[in-house]
């Protein structure tokens, strides 16, 4: 009779699936929770206890950690001496292991869970199981995830010897393992206050296969830190399969707008990762108009955020412009049947957020970069006036707006902006001039009069070219980090001109 060993915390489908095992002849072992939700199912489940001999002690933390269990697990089929000490030391092979782990990374993500909670979700005979089954994959199914459970029965009613689904469950077992593993060094580091660690472990699971990357001629697939992580926890409401150019222009939407308090209706418009247009409203449908007419040439073919829920007037609007993805915290069922008759439009409903002291990871050649994700908050309160005039009531909440929504532009990065919208802007230059001419040349070219608005820019003004450009365009205030070795300079041609300059002493590159 094949043997096996049950003992998760997800329960999702135990049932049936041990009751499937069980119709085709297969002894069940179990632990404690599990075995007790067999028996309540009319199940017939043998303790592991009755295995080892040895009853759970220690309040369940050795159940399982026995030669009776891993000898069973380990050994292998095809070698006589190892089947002779089986039966010498009277060892029943074990067949299948179904295990999923205590719900450390659930527990520690409390705020009330106390750090003694936290270490009792730290399941050691469960990844010994794991490992012990997955290493002898040849001859026993190790299964991690529910969702194989109804391909493992499969196998076992046609008596498949699958070694191929052998294979990928164990590959499945061990990246599961070092996810576990990895979230538990994760939880210690932060107990030490360690922001870098020594060692850093990425564990991410496929959430889907993507048509291709970038480019048509490039694979692609999209990895989560966990199910429902992220961009993954957004619900689509309608529209095409996303693809990989959709998903980095939606985490470059939802930046543009997550610099915004969220209480105020903001509407980013994103081409390639940086915004065409951003701007704030009394409503979502006058912040999309709003955005809408920095750049509306380059709104085509976009990828929308808006922070608030979007209603019918909105989505009218909306729908009235070709759009790859649009992305909000909730839709009115109008709004969605009005999207929805844009069979293209991938209409994203949900709040995508990150996770709390999460990293920003660059890929380089042979590793990673690792930084801190930049914040940029209220902080006008620390900001230096350097020229001899201040900015006026107005200027200084155009400043305000146009400091965060530099930080979502490509650099080198210059916003011009006015009434709580961009006017113009210039993102991805090589130089900090060419950055200037094209916010004012994009400005113009829209229809906007550029005398009277404030400029933004991510970082220091090298020369004072930059500044004479924006004054002859009729820029009045300028925000910019300072720090350059000529501020002095840059100052004193705002000094010349009239014009007020604000210093913020934090830089805002986005490479």
């Amino acid at each position: 009779m094949p043997r096996a060993l049950l003992s998760v915390s997800d329960k999702t489908g135990l049932v049936e699936f041990a009751g499937g095992l069980a119709g085709h002849g297969w002894e069940l072992v179990s632990t404690g929770g599990t075995a007790r939700a067999l028996r309540e199912a009319g199940l017939t489940v043998k303790d592991v206890s009755a295995i080892t001999g040895v009853p759970e002690m220690l309040d369940g933390r050795v159940k399982t950690l026995h030669p009776a269990v891993h000898g069973g697990l380990l050994a292998r089929r095809d070698l006589p001496e190892h089947m002779r000490a089986l039966r010498e030391h009277d060892i029943a092979p074990i067949d299948l292991v179904a295990v999923n782990l205590y719900p450390f990374r659930e527990t520690a993500a409390r705020a009330d869970a106390s750090p003694e909670d936290v270490i009792e979700q730290i399941d050691i005979g469960g990844p010994s199981m794991i490992r012990s089954a997955a290493k002898n994959f040849a001859s026993v199914y190790v299964v991690v995830d529910p969702a194989d459970y109804a391909r493992v029965l499969g196998a076992v009613a046609t008596r498949d010897d699958d070694l191929d689904l052998r294979t990928l469950l164990a590959g499945k077992a061990f990246a599961h393992t070092a996810g576990y593993d990895s979230a538990i060094a994760g939880w210690f580091a932060a107990r030490r206050e360690t922001l870098f660690p020594e060692c850093v472990a990425l564990s991410l699971e496929r959430a889907q296969s993507l048509r291709y990357g970038e480019n048509p001629d490039q694979r692609a697939a999209f990895y989560v830190e966990r199910p429902g992580a992220g961009l993954h926890g957004l619900r689509q409401r309608g529209g095409k399969e996303l693809s990989f150019n959709n998903l980095l222009d939606l985490e470059g939407a939802l930046l543009a707008t997550d610099l915004f308090p969220s209480d105020r209706p903001c509407c980013a418009i994103i081409k390639h990762t940086t915004p065409c247009g951003l701007a704030l409203g009394s409503t979502a449908l006058e912040a999309y108009e709003k955005a809408l007419a920095c750049d509306p040439v380059s709104a085509f073919g976009s990828v929308i955020s808006v922070n608030v829920p979007v209603d019918e007037a909105a989505a009218q609007a909306i729908s009235r412009l070709f759009v790859e993805c649009l992305v909000a915290p909730a839709f009115s069922e109008d709004a969605v049947d009005i999207l929805g008759r844009k069979k293209n439009l991938r209409v994203l409903e949900g709040c995508a957020q990150w996770d709390r002291g999460a990293f920003d990871f660059k890929r380089v050649r042979g590793g990673f970069l690792v930084q801190e994700r930049t914040s940029v908050g209220d902080e006008l309160a620390s900001w230096t006036v350097a020229t001899k005039r201040a900015p006026t009531t107005a200027e200084q909440s155009d400043l305000a707006f146009a400091w965060r929504a530099v930080a979502s532009v490509k650099s080198n990065a210059i916003v011009l902006a006015r009434d709580g919208a961009t006017i113009g802007i210039g993102a991805g230059q090589m130089s900090r001039v060419d950055a200037s001419f094209l916010s004012v040349h994009k400005a113009r070219g829209a229809g906007h009069d550029t005398q009277g608005a404030v400029l933004g820019s991510d970082a220091y003004f090298p020369f004072r070219d930059g500044v004479d450009q924006a004054v002859e365009a009729g820029i009045t205030a300028i925000v910019q980090p300072g720090g350059s070795v000529r501020d002095d300079e840059v100052i004193a041609a705002a000094d010349e001109r009239g014009i007020a300059m604000v210093l913020t002493g934090k830089r805002l590159f986005r490479h």
